[in-house]
């Protein structure tokens, strides 16, 4: 039995600490909000998982000592957009080696950095993994069967907290590939944007299979040219995650993206879904990054300028259509011709 602390009370991380409490450990909940903690406390639930009930034995807290002091695991599972302010508060009261595992996806915008650097940042002292792959709170705080990849720098830590984690209805692997993991789940959420947006305008299938592939493919040229493994994005945290993303209406990316393509513009659809949209916050630092490692990334390209420079969805997708006629694998040799 390990006492672990969830740092955040959102959808993913009342899931899973109904997962890692069903597997036996001692689990508390720490959120900055205190009318997020009261309502918890109150109601045993979470108003995002209606149904999915929180056990009596967990504790609720806005007490950082409380939250961090004595724990094996913190499982960091604030949106991105929050990670380093809450890394800075927590920092002196996590201890040597202590371990972080973080559950969010995303690129700061500012200075490019994946979310395990900035907690690295904040907190040097820490031992920081990272989860990832294709896995909705709603269908995982249900029990339903997922799977997920836990990424580390050692491979002690990881099957450390692959073993937290994993049941009968959870499977967790491992890898070493923590920036691969990480890219592939960050930038996903930005494809997923573009899928929701062509779902919005009415578009079919065809075009959503040709954002998935198309989309992968702008994922690991630029992983790989950062140093991530191209089979990380062919697996659970890469072509996985943008696939369930990009499919299914629990995705807030892809139902924000489903409101822009309707005609709402990016304030109003994040205003819709009243959840923190991830690909939002991406889709600039992965401009950022394609710039920095000279990668093109024309589906990102075109979601920044629907959502930033005022492009009509319709266009964007138009642009697209009619780039410049390519191979669609530029190092598979022709045979010789007669």
């Amino acid at each position: 039995m390990a006492k672990i602390s969830i740092i955040g009370g959102g959808s993913w991380g009342i899931a899973l600490a109904v997962l890692l409490h069903n597997n036996g450990h001692h689990i508390t909940i720490w959120s900055a909000l205190q009318r997020e903690i009261d309502m918890l406390q109150k109601e045993h639930e979470h108003k995002m998982l209606p149904g999915v009930k929180l056990s009596g034995n967990m504790r609720f807290t806005t007490d950082d000592k409380e939250a961090v002091c004595g724990k094996d695991l913190l499982v960091m599972a604030v949106a991105s957009s929050y990670t380093r302010d809450t890394s800075r508060r927590l920092s002196q009261l996590v201890s040597e080696g202590q371990m972080i595992v973080n559950v969010a996806k995303g690129i700061e915008e500012r200075t490019l950095m994946t979310l395990s650097e900035m907690i690295e940042e904040e907190i040097p002292q820490a031992d920081v993994a990272v989860m990832s792959g294709p896995s909705h709170a709603e269908e995982v705080g249900r029990g339903l069967p997922t799977t997920i990849v836990v990424g580390a720098k050692s491979k002690k830590t990881a099957e450390y907290i692959q073993n937290l984690f994993m049941n009968e209805v959870f499977r967790v692997y491992i890898s070493p590939d923590v920036l691969g993991m990480e890219l592939g789940g960050a930038l996903k959420n930005v494809v997923a944007l573009a899928a929701g947006i062509a779902d919005g305008l009415g578009y079919g299938d065809n075009t959503k299979a040709a954002l998935i592939t198309r989309g992968i493919t702008e994922i690991a040229r630029l992983g790989t040219a950062m140093g991530g493994k191209f089979e990380t994005f062919c697996g659970l945290t890469g072509i996985g995650d943008l696939i369930v993303t990009c499919a299914s209406m629990h995705s807030r990316n892809r139902r924000a993206g489903i409101l822009i393509g309707q005609g709402y513009t990016m304030e109003e659809a994040m205003e819709e879904v009243k959840m923190v949209v991830e690909g939002v916050y991406s889709a600039k630092a992965a401009m950022g990054l394609a710039a920095k490692y000279n990668v093109q990334l024309p589906i990102i390209e075109q979601v920044n300028a629907v959502l930033f420079e005022g492009k009509s969805a319709d266009q964007a997708v138009k642009e697209l259509m009619l780039r410049d006629r390519k191979l669609e694998v530029t190092d598979l040799p022709w045979p010789e011709e007669v």
